[in-house]
């Protein structure tokens, strides 16, 4: 532990906000749509809260036409859901684009968007989970960063602090939801354009055109579920594809489904097992798929090193 402590790294540290697109303001409308699976008709009410928690805070949320599951899993065909997403980047009077889904079929949209029109707008995508496909697609292909967070945060569990966090963020010219605390378990420093999100998710991007360039980036990865089998599935596949001879360090946010199971190995010891010794490694528990989790710029520098 007293190593640990020794190795912390500052929020302070963390280098987003003089880059960040400030074009949220009271008043702006804010697209909500759904990428991956569509929301089941049972969680009705936690969307009508986050209709009224937006509406609260200032921004006017304008709803996509496919957000409820209709056919198993599909609130729409990949072609549909494309559609109500290049939509709200079409509209000039939508500022931001809220994805409130998660699951399995994101990757299904990402032959249907217009990267031209996304590379010309300075509205971003936030989402978390499997938008870890669409958010670096996006970056592969227009270079525009997009931010790993689920706005749903905002009525759950958390929900007082993550509105505290948000509205300091977006409307105080503060950083509280991009603040976060990490420590190394591995070297002292790492500086990179942050890419990754969801491990398993990303993966699916692996030998496709929206594939993001590893050289030089910071690899943030996090987990909701999954054990050991799985996660060496996945370290082995980076590794076979060159990814740990290419980045500048990894970020390891929460691994879920581990920790609630005691894996042993845990994360951080297949990691370096599967990096290497050289690569800088650092942890922290506030970025991933909890209801506390703060949100990270995918597509823009970090910088972290010890203090």
């Amino acid at each position: 532990m007293s190593d640990r402590v020794k190795r912390s790294c500052s929020p302070s540290r963390v280098l987003m906000s003089e880059n960040r697109e400030r074009d949220m303001k009271k008043g702006s409308k804010a697209a909500i749509v759904c990428c991956s699976n569509g929301q089941r008709h049972t969680g009705k009410a936690v969307i009508d809260k986050l209709n009224s928690t937006l509406l609260e805070l200032g921004l006017i949320p304008v709803f996509g036409r496919h957000i409820y599951e209709d056919d198993s899993v599909f609130s729409g065909s990949g072609k549909e859901r494309a559609e109500d997403l290049m939509a709200a980047y079409q509209d000039d009077d939508i500022k931001v684009i809220f994805d409130i889904s998660g699951g399995d079929i994101a990757n299904e949209i990402l032959p249907y968007l217009d990267y031209e029109c996304i590379a010309q707008s300075d509205k971003q995508f936030w989402g978390y989970s499997d938008l870890t496909t669409v958010i670096n697609a996006i970056y592969t292909k227009t270079g525009k960063p997009s931010v790993l967070y689920q706005v749903k945060n905002l009525v759950d569990a958390n929900g007082k602090q993550q509105v505290q966090n948000f509205s300091n963020t977006v409307f105080e010219n503060g950083n509280d939801l991009f603040s976060f605390s990490c420590h190394f378990v591995q070297r002292e420093q790492m500086l990179g354009i942050v890419t990754g999100g969801n491990i398993r998710c990303l993966l699916k991007l692996a030998g496709t055109e929206y594939w993001p360039d590893m050289n030089g980036k910071l690899l943030l990865l996090e987990s909701r579920s999954g054990e050991v089998p799985q996660m060496v599935t996945y370290l082995s596949q980076l590794k076979q594809i060159g990814v740990f001879n290419k980045i500048s360090g990894i970020l390891l946010g929460t691994f879920t489904g581990m920790k609630e199971r005691g894996c042993t190995p845990d994360i951080v010891a297949l990691v370096k097992r599967y990096a290497g010794e050289e690569l800088p490694i650092a942890v922290t528990e506030e970025i991933g798929h909890g209801t506390d989790s703060k949100g990270i710029i995918i597509g823009k520098a970090l910088q972290l090193h010890v203090l």
